[in-house]
């Protein structure tokens, strides 16, 4: 029995991937909804030790009674957990499926000949060199004055993530470009985390153990970079799923989609994270819904072959067919020809005329509605052909 190892091993890291990012979410969208949702402590007790706020909350059918320290308590617990693992192992999982599918496949995802003609291993330094880089400039910028104002901050980090986008976009595929941007942004959140987070922890921790007053500073700097990370998620998540939605990475703007679309997001989290500080400012959802309208309206008007009405256009099932063996068979098949594709994409087959059927609303969207398909490392298939397709297609749904 032949076992194709490739697919498998994809699958098995993807499947590590969404595990471990639900649980780096969960956690991260918890922790903020707790800072957000204390009230002032009510014990004089609990004042003069220190403690800054608690809230009360039920959950499962039990009562849960969750205090914070203003820095820490004056004595280590004896156990204490620590949240750090689900971002490490959502960060190894992530890269390492971008070293497998977009490296090792560059040809075939990462590569666009009609841009750069590059080579497999320059992609993939470049590709690098963006990812290094954007930790850098995150950092520097975290340092510097900008940093200290949160706004400002917000608003020159994404600026510089929609420039890297709009260059990266003049290199890569449009789906190399997303997914580029997203190891960019969480690759900045995983460092947060072990480079900021967990180190200024343990540096209060020991301060603790040492029975030393632990430095205030390390505390808010920490609080500083999970809050940025809470507001980074959505856009992360918006790139994770958004290989689905050539609508978006196969549109000539889709770097400024993709800024669009992100925006919106953020709006939608700074939102929630308003509300459950009591402050329900309903602008921050309508404003993403106006800028969703926006990116829809936007994208819709971007296809690539004329749109034939199928009655000026008269094209055959033949002719069709002729048309996706040339240009989609050599991966979508049983028995696949392409010297990357070892197994058809998604399952999806055109060998029968009743695949090509079943499947004619994503041809219509790969191949017609945008130039995705066939990749941009194949050759090209010519607007003729697109528009026949899209005639063809059209008159199936009479």
């Amino acid at each position: 029995m032949d076992i194709n190892l490739v697919s498998w091993l994809e699958l098995a890291i993807r499947w590590l991937h969404v595990i471990t990012g639900i649980c780096w979410i969960g956690s991260s969208f918890y922790f903020i909804w707790l800072d957000n949702s204390l009230t002032a402590p009510e014990d004089d007790k609990d004042k003069a030790e220190g403690v800054s706020g608690e809230v009360w909350a039920v959950h499962g059918g039990g009562f849960y009674h969750k205090k914070k320290y203003q820095v820490a308590p004056a004595h280590m617990p004896a156990e204490l957990h620590w949240f750090k693992w689900e971002a490490y192992f959502t960060w190894m999982s992530g890269f390492l499926l971008l070293v497998l599918m977009y490296y090792f496949g560059a040809n075939l995802y990462l590569i666009d000949s009609a841009k750069y003609a590059l080579q497999p291993a320059q992609a993939a330094a470049i590709g690098l060199m963006f990812i290094g880089g954007s930790l850098l400039f995150y950092n520097l910028l975290c340092e510097s004055r900008v940093g200290r104002h949160n706004l400002l901050f917000c608003a020159v980090w994404f600026a510089a993530l929609t420039l890297a986008a709009y260059f990266l976009n003049q290199i890569f595929t449009g789906r190399g470009m997303y997914i580029h941007i997203g190891s960019m942004i969480g690759t900045v959140m995983a460092a947060n985390v072990f480079l900021t987070i967990i180190p200024n922890q343990r540096k209060v921790v020991d301060a603790l153990l040492a029975g030393e007053a632990p430095d205030p500073r390390l505390g808010k700097m920490a609080k500083q970079r999970s809050l940025h990370n809470n507001y980074m998620t959505l856009p992360v998540l918006l790139i994770m799923t958004s290989n689905h939605y050539p609508v978006m990475f196969g549109n000539p703007y889709n770097w400024l989609l993709l800024a669009g679309m992100a925006a919106s997001g953020l709006l939608v989290r700074h939102f929630f994270n308003q509300k459950h500080k009591g402050k329900e400012d309903y602008f921050y959802p309508l404003a993403a819904g106006a800028l969703f309208l926006i990116v829809v309206m936007a994208a819709m008007p971007q296809t690539v072959a004329p749109k034939a009405d199928g009655a000026s256009v008269q094209v055959s099932d033949a002719e069709a067919r002729a048309i996706i063996r040339a240009n989609c068979v050599a991966c979508h098949s049983d028995m696949p020809t392409h010297d990357v594709v070892t197994s058809a994409p998604q399952g999806v087959m055109f060998d029968k005329m009743s695949e090509i059927l079943k499947f004619s609303d994503r041809i219509k969207a790969r191949a017609v509605d945008s130039d995705t398909m066939p990749p941009p490392s194949e050759p090209a298939m010519s607007a003729t052909d697109r528009e026949k397709l899209g005639a063809w297609i059209k008159a199936q749904e009479k």
